[in-house]
């Protein structure tokens, strides 16, 4: 049973009108970047839970920032959607998971594949000066509905700016200059996003991470299997890796 303590909200932006950053003050212990929590309320006296993943990198363990997507007819989406500065809310204080950098092995690449608000975890992936030391080049790719759910652009452009990190957006109902049309699915399938990248992973020079949309994560998986990669396990080390999001 989760130990839930206080936080307050510290603020709250919003990045179109469904996806909201919520950032959120409370002294948690130790966690690694790519873990999860859960956020709580208590609604017509039931208290409401639903997991999140920190987008904050872990070093900053006082203020931790969570991605979010109002679902219209969700339990918990909607009351904190409405939250403001100031209000508080639980949290729970122990962290959860294994989409971790120290579950991957090393390699030259590392290709973070991510669907809406999964690019969450990768973000507190790439605040970590561990994901620098351990890879040569990082591609995150993040696939969206429309060029209004891309999130973090800023944060993003600096991360590309000072770190060896290729940005590649997938988007699926409109065509966007600087990104790729369609799904990720379809883009590795017809070698687009390899060849937009100009790098041909292989087993011997590449890791993938995919967090997201089940079905995403189910058929990249089953691509990669096919192009002759291998899933990864603590027993038998690979290089997919996978976190499904809902």
């Amino acid at each position: 049973m989760a130990n839930w303590i206080d936080g307050q909200v510290t603020h709250i932006k919003w990045w179109n009108d469904k996806l909201f950053s919520l950032t959120v003050s409370a002294s948690l212990p130790n966690y690694k970047a790519g873990q999860f929590t859960k956020l709580a309320m208590t609604i017509e006296d039931k208290k409401i839970a639903r997991a999140y993943s920190f987008v904050n990198t872990p070093s900053n363990n006082n203020l931790h920032e969570f991605l979010l997507v109002t679902v219209e007819d969700g339990l918990l989406s909607p009351p904190l959607s409405d939250l403001k500065k100031g209000d508080t809310l639980q949290i729970a204080e122990q962290a959860s998971g294994f989409f971790t950098l120290d579950e991957v092995p090393e390699s030259d690449t590392l290709w973070l594949l991510a669907t809406g608000t999964a690019i969450g975890p990768f973000l507190s992936m790439l605040g970590d000066d561990a994901i620098w030391q351990k890879y040569k080049h990082v591609v995150l790719v993040h696939g969206v509905r429309k060029h209004t759910d891309l999130v973090y652009q800023q944060q993003i452009c600096d991360l590309c700016s000072n770190h060896p990190l290729t940005f590649v957006p997938v988007i699926s109902q409109e065509k966007w200059p600087d990104g790729l049309q369609g799904r990720i699915t379809n883009a590795i399938t017809s070698g687009e996003l390899f060849s937009h990248v100009k790098i041909t992973p292989t087993p011997q020079n590449s890791q993938f991470m995919l967090c997201g949309n089940p079905e995403m994560v189910k058929e990249t998986t089953q691509l990669l299997l096919d192009l002759g990669f291998t899933r990864n396990r603590r027993a038998k080390p690979g290089n997919i890796t996978v976190e499904q999001y809902w």
